[in-house]
């Protein structure tokens, strides 16, 4: 299935790599950690690890470490403002529940 990324995400990311000035994607991973359980991370990817998964999307490369593709398999991650807030949010069909701040899952 992999990772997909809506066209406002992908705009976010090609902006952020484009002001940044160098990096060949983001990485999506999964840390232990919040209420319940699991919460996503995002970071910039200059240099691939030899493990990593990667998808393209919207132009994007995404690289997943194999780990973390069990849980975000199949997720649509979209950029979202909402008044003074904004961010990534994700569409994960994996998630069997979410804590009431929306920071963390489980599966």
């Amino acid at each position: 299935m992999g990772i997909s990324l809506t066209d406002t995400a992908a705009r976010h990311v090609q902006d952020y790599l484009g002001q940044r000035g160098e990096g060949v994607g983001i990485r999506l991973a999964v840390k232990t950690t919040g209420c319940s359980g699991l919460m996503y991370v995002i970071e910039p990817v200059d240099q691939p690890a030899e493990e990593d998964v990667s998808f393209e999307t919207q132009g994007i490369r995404v690289f997943i470490d194999p780990k973390s593709l069990i849980y975000v398999d199949g997720t649509e991650m979209d950029y979202v403002k909402q008044g003074l807030n904004e961010g990534f949010e994700f569409r994960n069909p994996n998630v069997k529940a979410e804590c009431g701040c929306g920071e963390s899952f489980t599966v």
